[in-house]
């Protein structure tokens, strides 16, 4: 390169200028001052021409001085800035595209001192790998990674070298890689460590309630149950007490508690067993104690934890109790519940519920009653029961029913070619959007999922909606109801029902064939009153006897065909024994309602010795239905819902979006495995 090739630049350049530029100001100062007097502007000339001499002499001998200063000084800054990045007190390294170490600084020796002869980053630390190094467009990649029990905050910067193997004589790296990973790391084991702690200190909210209360005291004698009370509180407040936790007694049967997240997670890894602690306190009760519990976590206030609390609480109640429902702002979290509650005699509630009803039918000028999709005979029965209802106190009903299964078709077509009733009972989906209105009301019985009715849309289209269910709530329920009864205790949805249509009108009557499809409700539901049967489905069953249900009819209309029959049999025969309690199969799905079949397969398997519970799975339209079934040792329905379902604690199913039934099988066994392992069956 030579010499006149050099130039300089920026703001040393414009610095190195300023002479010339003065000495142009001197030359028009000089030739103005001619004007004026020639004497003066020519003994100034003589000076200008002095200085002008001079400064020309300085900028271009002091010009190679400064050149060569400026090079030797970008030299010693280059020579400080690698003696700054070897000596750096943070460990930095550079890396190849496929993760080989180019060069490490002292820090990082220092730190993988007995790994010094690893030449790739992923030998030295794992999580550390091709696979999270920055690609195309992304050019930052950030992630935490522990070794030697400290943790450290890894950032990965792809540093471009464009046009590096033209200048580089050593190396030839091609054109689409020319550029380095830059590897450095920031120790935060400290950080984590009070981030930890201020996270543990945090503040929950909780509610602890006791189930059956009244039930457990009217089971022991009066002068124990003073004892009891104090066995119960005692056993709570030494729970929460060993979490330095704060409790509060609101009522008899009602707690209010404080602890810190810390002591949350003490409560998550014993899977909260003040629930089966409690259930040990008897003194003669016939009944075991049982106890709901709900807490509110990941809040930004204490008013927000609180709420939380109370979501969670209603909604272990509304399960059935005796389990605890954690809230927090990424969703729900249920531990225990594993077994069949004992239901309550007194009929308060629906006296109650069927009041609320009343008052709320009166005042709207139609009804709309749905159940779920596919609706079996308890859904129909159900809707059958709100409609007689509606009718009794003089308001216009329509079912909302869009397709009709094989199963409930015998009770359908007696409705619908009877002349007692109106042509537009039965409306569809569409027809029930073209009809509703602002002084509509919709009823949902049967299911409390939005998106598991015959029209979830119509469910925007009211201000007005009550459900009534006998299934266990879940984390997606109707949100917006103004009456919600939902009894996990009953049977059936269509017991339920018999027991509102006693309190809703005075001496209701119906046609025979109504009573006939709630009779099947119940009967269906319960395996001819052998499953979740109690005193109130039995009275429920009687009402409906009065009111001219016929059992012969009823059982006639529910006989199988040869086909269906030889297809359960044929599912019972294939059914596989998993661990030794747990019956899976498959039910062939190229018959008519494959999935009511299944459900009838499933119980037929729990009638062999040895089985806990039983799992059928059916092909049908598109997907695969899961029935799972129990008797009292299982509760299938948290089985369900960790496979997205739900439903009763020994009655449940779910839904897979596929149809390859082998995966399904292995989902349904590695969940089985996975709930053993951590205790929930």
């Amino acid at each position: 390169m030579k010499k006149e090739d050099v130039r300089l630049k920026g703001q040393l350049k414009m610095y190195m200028q300023w002479p010339v530029i003065m000495s142009v100001l001197l030359i028009a100062m000089n030739l103005w001052i001619y004007k004026i007097d020639r004497r003066a502007a020519g003994i100034m000339s003589v000076f200008v021409i002095i200085y002008m001499v001079i400064v020309g002499i300085l900028y271009f001998y002091n010009r190679s001085l400064i050149l060569a200063d400026m090079i030797q000084f970008s030299t010693q800054y280059k020579g400080v800035q690698n003696t700054l990045l070897k000596e750096l007190s943070i460990p930095y390294a550079i890396l190849m595209e496929d993760g080989r170490i180019l060069w490490r600084n002292d820090r990082f020796e220092e730190l993988f001192s007995d790994r010094r002869r690893e030449s790739y980053i992923n030998r030295i630390i794992p999580e550390v790998n091709k696979n999270v190094f920055p690609k195309h467009d992304v050019t930052h990649v950030e992630l935490e990674v522990r070794y030697e029990e400290r943790d450290y905050q890894v950032q990965l910067r792809k540093v471009s070298m464009e046009g590096f193997s033209e200048t580089e004589e050593v190396l030839q790296i091609p054109r689409e890689k020319e550029y380095f990973i830059a590897v450095y790391m920031t120790d935060v084991t400290e950080l984590n460590a009070y981030i930890k702690e201020n996270e543990d200190q945090r503040m929950i909210a909780g509610l602890i309630y006791i189930d059956n209360y009244d039930e457990v005291m009217e089971s022991v004698e009066e002068v124990r149950q003073s004892l009891l009370v104090a066995l119960i509180d005692r056993k709570i407040n030494k729970y929460i007490g060993d979490v330095d936790g704060l409790i509060k007694k609101l009522e008899k049967d009602k707690y209010f508690i404080v602890i810190r997240k810390e002591g949350y997670r003490k409560f998550e890894a014993d899977r909260f067993s003040l629930l089966e602690e409690v259930k040990q306190v008897n003194i003669g009760n016939a009944r075991s104690v049982t106890l709901s519990i709900g807490l509110g976590l990941n809040t930004s206030t204490y008013v927000q934890s609180y709420n939380y609390a109370r979501v969670a609480i209603d909604l272990a109640l509304a399960r059935g109790g005796d389990q605890a429902v954690i809230k927090d702002c990424h969703g729900i979290t249920y531990y225990g519940g594993k077994k069949e509650q004992t239901s309550k005699n007194t009929r308060v509630k629906a006296r109650v519920k069927a009041e609320a009803l009343r008052e709320f039918i009166v005042v709207k000028d139609q009804i709309f009653v749905m159940g779920h999709r596919m609706a079996d005979a308890d859904s129909l029965g159900a809707c059958m029961g709100i409609y007689r209802a509606s009718k009794a106190l003089g308001k216009k009903a329509h079912i909302v029913m869009d397709g009709i299964a094989a199963s409930i078709r015998p009770l359908y077509d007696e409705i619908v070619e009877s002349s007692a009733y109106e042509s537009d009972i039965f409306i569809t989906p569409d027809d029930a959007l073209d009809r509703v209105n602002e002084n509509a009301m919709v009823v949902v019985v049967d299911t409390n999922k939005p998106q598991m009715t015959e029209c979830p849309e119509l469910l925007k289209c009211s201000k007005t909606i009550a459900v009534l269910d006998h299934h266990r709530q879940g984390s997606t329920i109707i949100e917006n109801a103004v009456l919600s009864y939902v009894e996990p205790y009953s049977s059936s949805t269509c017991e339920m029902v018999a027991e509102v249509l006693q309190y809703i009108v005075d001496d209701i009557k119906f046609p025979s064939v109504e009573a006939d499809c709630l009779y099947a409700g119940i009967m269906i539901d319960t395996r001819n009153f052998m499953n979740r049967t109690r005193v109130r489905t039995f009275e429920a069953a009687a009402f409906l006897r009065r009111c001219g249900a016929d059992i012969t009819r009823v059982r006639k209309m529910f006989r199988d065909d040869m086909e269906s029959y030889q297809a359960k049999a044929e599912a019972v025969r294939m059914a596989e024994v998993y661990r030794k309690e747990y019956a899976i199969t498959e039910c062939p799905g190229d018959i008519d309602n494959p999935t009511v079949l299944g459900a009838q397969a499933a119980n037929e398997l729990l009638d062999i010795s040895g089985i806990k519970a039983s799992f059928v799975l059916t092909i049908y339209n598109g997907r695969i239905y899961l029935s799972a079934r129990s008797i009292d040792e299982v509760n299938v329905q948290i089985i369900a819902e960790k496979l997205g379902g739900g439903g009763h604690i020994n009655a449940a199913g779910a839904q897979f979006d596929h149809t390859d039934i082998q995966e399904a099988i292995r989902n349904l066994k590695a969940t089985i495995d996975q709930m053993i392992e951590e205790g929930d069956i």
